[in-house]
């Protein structure tokens, strides 16, 4: 199968990072293509930014439809445009946030996410909220490095993230740790080994998750939330209108 991984920001580093990661757990016969919107912030840190790279990220959407992709990645903790992108997909598209917090339901009761800055907790409250499982979230746990210093010193990142993820199991009850940013892909087996409790990428998640659905034969329900758009004009976005 084919899979398109979009990076919303645009960060060639951490594309490449994101990409390394996600080919390195696809099965030998996934072919992995990750690509960030042409234009738009080089990280996403607020939800200004995050609305801001909406049209970015649905041109990818599209494209990856024409060229046929099997399957969509939105490679940001936030999942920006995630239902939009589902709106105007044939095929699934799956959120890293999303995704992990299925994937960790699976593996203990209740999970903890951590995450970049203090500012992005309250997009994560209502992430957890929208998903439905704020009763399986045993909180949110903040670390306050910049998404661009994540790859800068791994030895420091990996023991702030270690030291912010065993506050959460050992004070918050956490059995799962999500990495609450794509910016920490790479990042998950060295603090599993740790902490001795699952840490999950949510770039790997929805790989893995795409792939398994893709074996299974399933795709997007298209009756009802995720139901294409009617066409209509869109002025000054001629390339973004749907047609009939």
């Amino acid at each position: 199968m084919r899979i398109l991984v979009i990076n919303p920001n645009t960060s060639e580093e951490m594309t490449k990072a994101i990409n390394s990661n996600a080919k390195m757990y696809a099965r030998p016969d996934t072919e992995i293509v990750t690509l960030c919107p042409r234009e738009g912030p080089r990280s996403i840190e607020s939800a200004y930014e995050e609305a801001l790279v909406g049209p970015g990220v649905l041109e990818r959407v599209l494209e990856a439809n024409e060229k046929k992709f099997d399957a969509i990645v939105i490679a940001c903790y936030g999942d920006p445009h995630l239902y939009s992108a589902r709106e105007i997909s044939d095929v699934p598209v799956y959120g890293i946030a999303e995704s992990s917090m299925h994937m960790a339901c699976s593996l203990g009761h209740k999970f903890s996410i951590v995450s970049v800055l203090e500012r992005m907790r309250p997009l994560l409250e209502e992430l957890v909220m929208r998903i439905g499982l704020k009763s399986r979230c045993a909180s949110i746990r903040i670390v306050e490095i910049p998404v661009l210093h994540l790859q800068s010193d791994s030895g420091v990142v990996i023991r702030t993230l270690i030291e912010a993820s065993r506050t959460a199991i050992e004070k918050d009850g956490a059995e799962v740790i999500c990495l609450g940013c794509a910016g920490m892909t790479g990042l998950d087996k060295p603090m599993e080994q740790a902490l001795d409790v699952p840490v999950l990428d949510g770039v790997v998640c929805s790989v893995k998750l795409a792939e398994a659905m893709f074996d299974y034969g399933l795709k997007l329900s298209k009756i009802k939330a995720f139901k294409k758009p009617g066409p209509k004009e869109f002025v000054g976005l001629k390339r973004f209108a749907i047609q009939e």
